[in-house]
């Protein structure tokens, strides 16, 4: 398969990208090898200006399009929170008005994150895949440019964390990363193959939204009826063909963890490494703890990909609760 990018490309993603991240860390915590008996390290990509991965993925998109087709008079997008407060970060960077489409009932704490980014704020839909049909209405309309959670570009700037992660790691056994729409999943793999390693990229979906492991396992799009998961970046409910031909190729299995086990690891993140991971964020851990007894001797990585956690989440999990949804 034609990888989505290549290095030079990826290299030239990232001066773009650094106007708004910084390099993230990735610590081998000391706790984690004690509790699990192997070393794992962890991408903090909850230390980005927006506490996620995200932040890397609009910029990049926006300014393509810039230079390929000319500056847009706005951009529109829907999310649950994460890549909406990416591209309203990157809209005010760059000096675009934004509107950004949420669901009803969506984390106030990321609502709040992106309005103060400057976004105009829509609510509309019982979850994503509605709201991002309004989000593509609202677009035609306005003459707004669509920013969507799968793109080649949104992925090459996600990208640029893995390549990040591959540098200061270039001895991993196995990666496990979660799966919303599949960028970072996807960007992990392009980036694996590109260097040429033997990385075995493990992607992770909750119980409760597993279109993607149900799509992988039918070699085809199926969709799922509901995505009722408080781990709100992998709510998917429409996979992605583009991302779904990545998955298929580039991954032996898809990991399943239930919410339960969600929270589990964001108890054992805040213990032993004292940041705060949201339920995505957790996820990658998740389903490792899940491996850990046949993982001995091996080094292992996991993707923190967010730490945006609502206090009253919080709360429940860190009280050794599961929030319900």
């Amino acid at each position: 398969m034609t990888a989505l990018f290549t290095l030079d490309d990826l290299e030239a993603a990232f001066p773009i990208v650094r106007q708004l991240v910084p390099e993230t860390p990735s610590y081998a915590w000391p706790l984690l090898k004690e509790r699990f008996g192997l070393e794992i390290a962890v991408k903090h990509e909850n230390h980005t200006p927006i506490g996620a991965f995200k932040a890397r993925s609009s910029i990049v998109y926006i300014q393509k399009h810039i230079e390929e087709h000319g500056r847009p008079s706005g951009v529109v997008t829907a999310t649950r929170g994460n890549h909406g407060q990416s591209m309203a970060l990157a809209a005010r960077t760059l000096g675009l008005p934004a509107t950004i489409v949420v669901p009803e009932g969506n984390a106030e704490g990321k609502n709040r994150a992106m309005k103060a980014f400057g976004a105009d704020l829509v609510i509309d839909g019982r979850d994503f895949d509605i709201s991002r049909r309004t989000a593509e209405r609202l677009a035609h309309e306005s003459g707004f440019l669509m920013v969507p959670s799968f793109h080649r570009n949104i992925v090459l700037g996600v990208a640029t964390y893995a390549l990040e992660f591959f540098r200061a790691h270039d001895d991993l056994d196995v990666v496990y990363v979660p799966v919303g729409m599949g960028s970072g999943a996807c960007g992990l793999i392009t980036v694996r193959d590109l260097l040429g390693l033997k990385t075995e990229i493990v992607p992770v979906v909750t119980e409760n939204a597993p279109a993607y492991r149900l799509s992988v396992e039918a070699g085809k799009i199926v969709t799922t009826e509901t995505a009722a998961t408080f781990a709100d970046g992998m709510a998917c409910r429409e996979p992605v063909q583009a991302a779904l031909d990545i998955l298929q190729t580039g991954s032996n299995r898809i990991a399943t963890v239930t919410d339960d086990e969600i929270a589990a690891a964001i108890r054992v993140l805040f213990a032993d490494t004292h940041n705060l991971a949201e339920g995505a964020g957790a996820a990658a851990l998740a389903a490792l703890m899940q491996d850990a007894p046949k993982l001995q001797g091996r080094k292992a990585g996991i993707i923190l990909s967010g730490g945006n956690l609502d206090e009253t989440a919080m709360q429940t999990v860190l009280t050794g609760g599961t929030p319900v949804v």
